[in-house]
């Protein structure tokens, strides 16, 4: 989506505070807020990194984060092109498969920032027929474990823990209730995780009772969103999943203390 249309859904979903939080990047965050200031909505600046425990894809999201942090920018352009060339490999292994009439350059045109990802890849197998669905990509091919699977750049959430904070953000757990490594969050704490995404779409009110005590126990800010990516996920939309501000507010205290 772009950041006019992500103001005019925020508009529709009578939110007045969103965040941004796109993967490996910043670029949405300005044209954002600029879009959003005439209605007055505000937008918090986020960020969304991906991390590797155990195996295990770990989500770590970074709230009020400094745009302008100079310990953000290298780590950063390291991500965008471990990005590039994860898709170009996957690609290679979709040729393997007999689907060879992608290349990576239209893949990369799908995004108008330095971050691509398998969306853009899943959503290229769509126009060109090889899926029904965006879901059916993954499924088939690109998810966790499929045939044109390829790991993420490697990087620990302790290390990613470490890079929000020097950039003066509040490190958060993203959407645990997919991740279910649960016995890890106590050792993220000692690493200096400050949040626990607890509110989530399509979750049962036991689920988020479950990660409301977790939270509680380890003294965890408890944040949630809708986790929307336009018309890539059918199952959330924006406010989708709605909190209360004063949440927002407790984000904004813990910066201060960064």
């Amino acid at each position: 989506m772009s950041p006019q249309e992500v103001v005019e859904g925020t508009r529709a979903a009578g939110l007045n505070c969103i965040s941004i939080t796109d993967h490996d990047t910043f670029e949405g965050v300005l044209p954002t807020q600029l879009a959003a200031k005439e209605f007055d909505i505000e937008v918090i600046a986020g960020i969304e990194f991906s991390s590797e425990w155990e195996g295990k894809d770990i989500h770590i999201l970074g709230y009020c984060m400094d745009l302008d942090s100079e310990a953000l920018r290298e780590p950063i352009k390291k991500m965008q092109k471990g990005r590039r060339m994860r898709i170009e490999q996957m690609i290679e292994k979709l040729k393997a498969q007999g689907i060879n009439n992608i290349v990576p350059q239209e893949v990369f045109d799908l995004t108008q920032s330095d971050s691509v990802g398998r969306m853009h890849l899943a959503t290229i197998l769509k126009q060109k027929g090889w899926v029904s669905s965006i879901q059916q990509a993954f499924v088939k091919y690109i998810g966790e474990g499929c045939i044109a699977y390829v790991p993420k750049f490697k990087q620990t959430p302790q290390e990613i823990i470490a890079l929000i904070r020097k950039a003066r953000g509040v490190a958060v757990m993203a959407h645990p209730m997919l991740t279910l490594k649960d016995e890890l969050i106590p050792g993220f704490v000692d690493a200096g995780l400050r949040g626990l995404e607890v509110y989530y779409p399509n979750c049962s009110q036991n689920i988020i009772q479950f990660y409301e005590n977790i939270a509680k126990k380890h003294n965890l800010i408890l944040t949630g969103g809708s986790d929307a990516h336009g018309k890539a996920k059918n199952n959330t939309s924006i406010g989708k999943m709605k909190i209360s501000y004063e949440l927002v507010e407790r984000l904004k205290e813990e910066k201060e203390k960064v």
